[in-house]
């Protein structure tokens, strides 16, 4: 017993040494790839900054540097003078209430855009009750990249009246956002690759704002050994995608698969034919467009439907309205019902140009705009204390994303909810008596149906339909 007690702690003290061997390999390989950390403000001086457009105060204090709000100016930007590409970028900050400001980055200012206007991606950093603080926007291109209204975890990270840690990851097509460890923004994107980063004071128009400050310190960048130094989160922020044509890791992960391969007809035909309509759909570079033929209802090539029927879905488009158009991408459709003129019937997501077509007008309380369930459910935006329904505008690509799970559907127009109901609820059944599906028995209550681009006659462009099924 003795002996094979003295085997035992023999072998125990062996796995200890090898342990600890092991730990101190890593260690010393661990000290010859040290993270090689740039601090922005090294120098104590801000000789490695240009500040931009508008005419607020950058002053450096202590190691602080701290921005004032000034009345009756642009948006003011101090820039650093280095490009960057790919890069971890951490920083603390702390924002008087009532002000909004971000971070820049892979920005550019050129003259023959905007008469050098500060332009690309930006961290935000506010107070607003909306909370989409570390989200991401395009200033002064496209908008709300990644809003967060789809991160209810990530609204919570930051906390008012206190300085937040923040951690930009820009590595190849994924930016990923960051604060006090909470994983806010997930983005794929591929429009900008280099730039500078520039810190933040937005303009205001309120005198009451005159004065406020924002401050950053422990500014530091890595642009080394970077996946190794990426961050892992208790959290997982939603995946949104910007990339054209394919699908990412991620996005395959989740389940998705492209419902329209972006150069054939394969998997869609029109919605009263076996085939493919021969006139009025064009396919060209990866977009998907109904031609114009006078704003009537499914007169021209008709609308186009999947040849295969969904239940239970998530599905996002990207689409493009030309001036004054009408359309839609309807869901669980029959195509068996109206055989006659117009269009198939099913559930509708409204793509309208909402200033200039009539049928805006001849909705009851804007149940036709742009996002809504079109005839039934006025769009409208579901995130407390936001501004509008996100809507990017005419001539420019904004997504729909629609989500089907058993009675519960939702509209999404660019990330942000703007419809929701049940579909098997007595509220519904009772939208529906009131409007003109009121003839077609158990309208939009029918187990499965397929998908639908509808033709009304004006031109309108698809892309970057994917779908993932439930």
């Amino acid at each position: 017993m003795l002996l094979k007690l003295n085997k035992l702690y023999f072998l125990y003290k062996k796995n200890i040494f090898i342990l600890n061997l092991i730990l101190l390999i890593n260690f010393i390989q661990l000290k010859g790839q040290e993270t090689k950390w740039h601090n922005l403000l090294q120098n104590n001086n801000l000789n490695e900054f240009v500040q931009l457009n508008g005419k607020a105060n950058f002053a450096l204090k202590n190691g602080v540097l701290i921005g004032t709000s000034k009345l009756n100016t642009p948006n003011s930007f101090l820039a650093t003078k280095t490009k960057y590409s790919n890069f971890i970028l951490e920083f603390d900050v702390l924002i008087d209430n009532d002000l909004n400001s971000g971070v820049q980055f892979r920005s550019e200012s050129l003259k023959n855009y905007m008469d050098g206007r500060v332009h690309g991606y930006q961290c935000e950093i506010e107070t607003s009750s909306r909370r989409w603080a570390g989200g991401v926007y395009d200033e002064a291109r496209r908008g709300w990249l990644y809003p967060l209204s789809r991160n209810k975890i990530g609204q919570e990270a930051f906390i008012r009246g206190s300085w937040n840690k923040y951690r930009i990851e820009a590595i190849g097509n994924s930016i990923k956002t960051f604060i006090n460890g909470v994983e806010v923004s997930n983005l794929y994107d591929d429009m900008t690759q280099e730039g500078f980063i520039a810190f933040q004071v937005h303009g205001i128009s309120n005198p009451e704002q005159e004065g406020k400050q924002v401050r950053w310190k422990n500014i530091r960048i890595l642009v080394t050994d970077l996946e190794r130094n990426r961050m892992i989160a208790l959290n997982k922020a939603p995946h949104i995608s910007y990339l054209d044509g394919t699908l990412t890791q991620e996005e395959k992960r989740l389940g998705f698969r492209m419902l329209w391969d972006g150069k054939t007809t394969n998997g869609w035909r029109g919605s009263k034919m076996m085939i493919f309509p021969k006139k009025g759909w064009e396919i060209k570079d990866g977009i998907l467009t109904v031609q114009a033929s006078g704003g009537k209802e499914s007169r021209n090539g008709g609308d186009i439907v999947t040849t295969e029927s969904f239940r239970n879905f998530e599905l996002s488009v990207d689409f493009l309205l030309s001036p004054g158009a009408n359309s839609g991408v309807k869901y669980l459709v029959k195509t068996n019902l109206n055989k006659g003129e117009g269009s198939s019937i099913g559930l509708e997501f409204q793509i309208l140009d909402d200033e200039k077509h009539i049928d805006y007008k001849l909705g009851k309380n804007g149940n036709r705009s742009v996002g809504s369930l079109y005839d039934l459910i006025r769009a409208e935006n579901k995130t407390t204390g936001a501004r509008g329904k996100n809507f990017k505008g005419v001539g420019r690509w904004n997504n729909a994303r629609i989500i089907v799970n058993g009675g519960k559907v939702e509209h999404w127009l660019n990330h942000v909810k703007v419809v929701e109901f049940d579909r098997f609820s007595q509220t519904f059944e009772a939208l529906v008596e009131k409007s003109k599906y009121e003839i077609w028995e158990h309208f939009g209550r029918w187990p499965e149906g397929v998908i639908l681009l509808q033709d009304h006659g004006d031109k309108v462009s698809f892309k970057n339909i994917k779908v993932r099924e439930f």
